[in-house]
């Protein structure tokens, strides 16, 4: 397990992979603790995932800097992420409880209910891109509902991994109850079949979802998959195209164009597309791309070579079948993973930048004529994760927001995850749901209790 600095391409450390005994010690430290954690009051949970919260966010500069180091993001949003991290900790420590209450149900017996009780160890395959947040996402309602939980943590950002695990041992929470196994991916498919794991939640490619589904699937193991995404921005006649053209240059480089949920695919009224694609072009240049720890950049490296090497090969791939190419679309020259900021304009179905996803900061303008063509493009995509609606008529945008194919719609405001309400997609963004109430209770077992 190897961490290197996208900045500098240079080798930060080289992390011991664990043999088959100690992984086995882990496991099986896991399913004690959790035998003594489900019985844990919400109370004395609470109180852990609070004290977690506070050493989140009294050493986000240390976490934030490990996360930019390792995977190239901007200092300050690397800050902001350990910050979220807080606050979704914060959040289920407050409502778990609440969450999980035992339901009365009024049937034919003297007492009827329904329970919510943790399963057990559930295994977290998590992604780079977001390297603390996607963790404590899955983190905070697992452990406040009495699970533990065993990460596998993508190979590039290892002393992340490890950092997390000690945010839990450092805040209180006993041995086991949350595990970090610094494993490669050829190794999961074994951890998925463990007989300690009860369950397991993916965020990554949908190619990775297929072979996590497929092994749970043969295991009876329940799966939750948060999977890639090629987000619409869809723009309508009567929005204001300067204004959104803004917001569509910070949502295509949220995170350097590294995210699932960041807009992908802009789908822009023909009327007021001249407009939008100048502002666009004029934002997307105005980007600081440089070095990731300069508090000044907007902009940092890719997280690896090969995800630089994919971007580059879907732009060119793109404007040789026809796309026009505005401005950035060649790979920045020196040390570091660095791609520029790049808009492509007509851009259509059959394309890379629009049939595929780009994870990186290329915008693809597809134009649309009228409401109706906008939402059928928006539509035809085999993914379902985010998508946004630009409109000046907002109660019009609410009904326009059922017909859209997506887990979320946010109307005038750029997709976002936040943990007061249900992120998820459909297609072959995934299923299941993380956050809210609905993600809480993924992970546990809903039972029901008869009494006569």
């Amino acid at each position: 397990m190897k961490a290197y600095n996208p900045a500098t391409e240079e080798l930060i450390r080289d992390y011991p992979e664990p043999d088959e005994r100690e992984v086995e010690e882990r496991l099986a430290a896991a399913e004690r603790a959790f035998a003594a954690w489900r019985k844990v009051p919400f109370a004395e949970r609470s109180r852990l995932m609070h004290a977690a919260a506070d050493r989140l966010r009294e050493h986000r500069a240390d976490y934030g800097r490990l996360m930019t180091e390792e995977m190239g993001k901007p200092l300050a949003a690397a800050e902001a992420e350990a910050d979220k991290c807080a606050w979704v900790c914060d959040y289920y420590a407050e409502n778990a409880e609440e969450l999980l209450a035992t339901q009365s149900v009024a049937t034919d017996a003297s007492r009827s209910c329904v329970r919510y009780d943790p399963l057990g160890p559930v295994l977290a395959i998590m992604p780079w891109n977001f390297p603390f947040w996607q963790v404590f996402r899955f983190a905070a309602p697992a452990l406040m509902a009495g699970n533990v939980g065993i990460l596998k943590h993508a190979s590039n950002v290892p002393g992340t991994a490890l950092a997390i695990e000690e945010v839990f041992l450092e805040s209180g929470f006993p041995e086991g109850a949350f595990t970090t196994l610094l494993l490669p991916s050829s190794r999961t498919m074994a951890l998925i079949g463990h007989p300690v794991v009860r369950a397991v939640t993916l965020t990554g490619s949908d190619k990775a979802g297929r072979e996590v589904a497929a092994e749970a699937g043969r295991q009876l193991k329940k799966s939750v998959l948060e999977l890639g995404g090629s987000d619409p921005f869809i723009v309508l006649a009567d929005a204001d195209p300067v204004a959104a053209a803004r917001q569509a240059a910070r949502s295509r480089t949220i995170n350097s164009g590294q995210s699932c949920i960041a807009a992908k695919r802009f789908i822009v009224d023909t009327s007021i597309a001249e407009r939008f694609e100048n502002e666009l072009v004029r934002q997307m240049e105005g980007l600081e791309v440089g070095d990731p720890l300069d508090r000044s950049t907007d902009v940092g490296p890719m997280a690896r070579q090969d995800l630089l090497d994919d971007l580059d090969d879907q732009v060119r791939r793109t404007v040789e079948a026809g796309a026009t190419l505005r401005t950035g679309g060649r790979r920045i020259e020196g040390k570091g993973w660095y791609y520029p900021p790049t808009v492509l304009t007509g851009v259509q179905p059959g394309m890379a930048a629009f049939d595929e996803e780009t994870f990186g900061p290329v915008a693809a303008v597809i134009r649309a004529e009228g409401t109706e063509e906008a939402i059928e493009l928006a539509n035809r995509s085999r993914f379902g994760l985010g998508a946004s609606l630009w409109t000046s008529d907002s109660i019009r945008a609410e009904a326009l927001a059922s017909e859209v194919e997506a887990g979320s719609v946010f109307v005038n405001g750029v997709v976002k995850s936040d943990p007061r309400l249900p992120f998820g997609g459909i297609k072959t963004s995934g299923y299941g749901r993380e956050l809210a109430d609905v993600g809480i209770r993924e992970f546990v077992n809903i039972k029901t209790v008869w009494v006569k």
